[in-house]
């Protein structure tokens, strides 16, 4: 579909100017010819709606109520290209199952793969890139599909914790954005679902993913990328013919993305793993179970309010492990731990790899699974997983 005659002699204003705002009006500029673009970073409040035709807002700016004028990026792109994507999201685990599909298709089918979306590269970047027969995958985040109004042919729904309540104010919103994945899709779509959320409603296909049960041969650690894998490998084989023996053997191959229990390397006998994409509960203690020779964890970060009760019920069951918090929700959920002899508070990132060193002995493994975001000590999740890297000294 052809949708560049849309913001023909359009007045178009560019709501956000990070890495998708750039890439709007880059493509703006390169495929359409709107009669004006202005570009705004300020607050709602201080646009003047009746001057523009439309206004496309970048993901992270927080909107409550659908509207008209506003569209997104993953919006104007669903629109000209659904029947190409597989769109994949879900609380944890869509990086690595979209990177881990784009490896497996890439070297199994005889046809142009693009990974793109939440994964840090802009879905318009790759407008005039993609003909009938190009497969994309696409990461979505609830940011990405808040308010959007298309899906994609095969949607991928991995899983749903409580989280970004700072942004949602409730779960309930926060569902309903990752839900519009498979809110628009038909009955000729596909949505690969996973066992916790089978009873999503839906007019596609539905394809159940059962939580457990796989034995994939993979260099990446965890019964979840076991999960991830069985995404792959069952829309691999089903919807693109792709052969058993070969969509195993390159499930095999991948190496794993930075910053999820990631081995840095050793250090004076410890092992040091990044597991900074960790800003759930359930992610630090599949943390916890995937290492073998874990013994400490560094958990804490931005308290955006999520419940910790399942982490902290955790940590009573787990005697065996060292506890180190950090931050303010580390705080937080010290104040429940405090009769425990293994919980320990060290403040910033640094304290506690330097606390990290002194109490873990040779031959075991220091983990950094915050189950918090990073904002507000960190840029992001990246350099917070950099910083251990250069506090641990590799």
């Amino acid at each position: 579909m052809d949708i560049r005659r849309d913001f023909d002699n359009k007045n178009i204003l560019i709501w956000g100017y990070g890495r998708e705002g750039q890439s709007t009006e880059a493509f703006l500029k390169q495929y359409c010819r709107p009669k004006e673009i202005t570009v705004f970073e300020g607050s709602r409040e201080e646009i003047d709606e009746d001057k523009f035709d439309l206004i496309i807002k970048s993901p992270g700016i927080i909107m409550d109520e659908d509207h008209p004028k506003y569209t997104s990026q993953t919006e104007i792109f669903l629109s000209a290209f659904s029947q190409n994507v597989i769109g994949i999201t879900g609380t944890k685990g869509k990086s690595t199952t979209s990177a881990l599909l784009y490896h497996v298709l890439k070297n199994t089918l005889k046809r142009k793969v693009i990974l793109l979306g939440n994964i840090g590269e802009p879905c318009l970047n790759h407008y005039g890139e993609i003909d009938a027969d190009t497969v994309v995958v696409f990461e979505m985040s609830c940011h990405q599909l808040a308010h959007t109004k298309v899906s994609p042919h095969i949607a991928v729904f991995l899983n749903l914790y409580e989280e970004h309540l700072d942004y949602y104010q409730t779960f309930e919103k926060y569902c309903m954005a990752k839900c519009n994945i498979t809110k628009y899709q038909t009955e000729q779509d596909v949505l690969y679902v996973g066992e916790m959320l089978g009873d999503i409603a839906t007019r596609a296909q539905k394809i159940i993913i059962p939580a457990t049960g796989f034995d994939y041969d993979l260099k990446i650690l965890g019964e979840h990328n076991q999960y991830n894998a069985e995404f792959v490998y069952r829309i691999a084989t089903e919807q693109f013919g792709a052969s058993a023996q070969e969509v195993r053997q390159f499930l095999k191959t991948f190496e794993g993305l930075s910053h999820r229990l990631q081995l840095l390397g050793v250090k004076d006998g410890i092992s040091y793993y990044d597991d900074s994409i960790s800003t759930i509960p359930d992610a630090t203690i599949s943390a916890l179970a995937a290492v073998r020779n874990a013994h400490t964890v560094l958990i804490g970060g931005m308290d955006r309010g999520i419940n910790y009760d399942e982490l902290i019920s955790y940590i009573r069951k787990n005697p065996g492990y060292t506890y180190i918090f950090m931050y303010d929700s580390g705080k937080r959920i010290l104040k429940t731990l405090k009769d425990l002899p293994n919980c320990h508070y060290a403040g910033d990132l640094k304290n506690a790899v330097d606390m990290a060193k002194k109490l873990t002995p040779e031959g075991y493994a220091v983990i950094l699974s915050p189950a918090a975001a990073s904002y507000g000590f960190f840029k992001n999740f990246e350099e917070r997983g950099d910083k251990f890297r250069e506090y641990a000294g590799l």
